[in-house]
């Protein structure tokens, strides 16, 4: 027993250090992105301009090092490339940690904050706060997160209500419901374009998923929201693990599923609604992500989620470079190209989960 014991510890102990091998090597892959991100534009900024901006403005080591750099490469760094890198981090994090979220409580690859409506509800709440005309900041928090938050929450009990058959949720019930409600609410969205044009002149380009006129402001606002809720996430992890098993294994081991399936929800509707609203609708970023993490690493959500958060985070800042470099000088919004790449994802799902269930 005890030689059984120290073996569990060990291997126990090793699985630990592998994680935190895997999330400090993709930690270092998501600050390289950054600095790609920041060095790449209309106008190039090398490398080495790079560095000395940094440790030349941050505390602590301005006082050991001082680089003479010119006031425009300081002020684009620091100013407009940085936070939008961030922006995008964020929100790839978010909406790789929600896909994540969603895929494990409903226990299908093909689930995330785009199949499901939470994006769209989000983006309708957003919009809507611009429409009634409402900008107020409260610690932190700004009338369009607080609209694109309820207009995610309402969305997503919305679908899971008209989806649930008895106690369970379909899952081709639960995506159909999500498409044709994402259709749906689009259709309201394109609307209020129509309507409202001068409110919206800004804005189209943000709907269609991009990053260009982010700020400091976005990053600190969106921060509370994601960190928040991932935590909360997070912390159902365990009984994620023990739900892939099936509803039923997972209450004989005490997992209250109700609870679970609400606080996930509301979570998950709070990271989503906070990349939405700095991001506007990008597509397919939580359907990828999550499950090339459970290929690549496992299909543990004590892993999982974290991996997924710094995986998403570096391919959302990879797509905004995309975005600003395939048509350079023109930018294409981000959104299209995270569709790009998970459309054919997304048809190679469906097809592989039709040959399991005809198996």
């Amino acid at each position: 027993m005890l030689n059984k014991s120290k073996s569990s510890k060990s291997n126990a102990t090793r699985k630990t250090q592998k994680w935190a091998l895997i999330l400090f090597t993709l930690f270092i892959i998501l600050a390289c992105s950054i600095v790609l991100s920041i060095s790449i534009g209309y106008v190039s900024i090398p490398f080495s301009n790079i560095i000395k901006v940094f440790l030349t403005n941050t505390p602590g080591l301005n006082r050991l090092f001082s680089y003479p750099v010119s006031t425009v490469d300081t002020a684009l760094i620091l100013q407009v490339r940085f936070p939008r890198a961030l922006c995008a981090a964020l929100a790839g994090a978010a909406l790789a940690i929600a896909g994540a979220a969603y895929q494990g409580l409903f226990r299908n690859p093909m689930a995330d904050p785009y199949t499901i409506g939470a994006s769209s509800g989000a983006a309708l709440g957003a919009t809507t706060a611009v429409i009634v005309g409402l900008s107020v900041t409260i610690i932190g928090i700004n009338t369009m997160q607080i609209f694109a938050f309820i207009g995610c929450l309402l969305t997503v009990f919305f679908v899971y209500a008209i989806s649930r058959v008895g106690s369970k949720v379909p899952v081709q019930t639960l995506l159909l419901s999500g498409i044709a409600v994402s259709i749906l609410l689009g259709a309201i969205v394109n609307a209020y374009h129509s309507l409202f044009p001068e409110q919206f002149r800004r804005s189209a380009f943000w709907l269609m998923g991009s990053f260009s006129y982010t700020e400091w402001a976005d990053v600190w606002s969106a921060l509370p929201f994601i960190i928040i809720g991932s935590i909360v996430i997070y912390m159902f992890s365990r009984d994620l693990n023990l739900l892939a098993l099936g509803e039923s294994e997972a209450t004989h081991l005490g997992v209250d599923l109700e609870k679970m399936k609400k606080i996930l929800l509301i979570a998950s509707a709070f990271v989503t609604a906070a990349a939405v609203s700095i991001s506007g609708l990008i597509a397919f970023v939580g359907l990828i992500i999550p499950h090339v993490t459970r290929m690549i690493f496992s299909p543990d959500h004590r892993i999982l989620i974290p991996a997924s958060a710094v995986m998403g985070a570096i391919f959302l800042v990879l797509c905004d470079i995309l975005a600003r470099v395939v048509i350079a000088p023109t930018e294409l919004p981000v959104g299209v190209v995270t569709a790009v790449c998970g459309g054919p994802f997304f048809l190679y799902l469906m097809r592989r989960k039709k040959k399991v269930d005809t198996s």
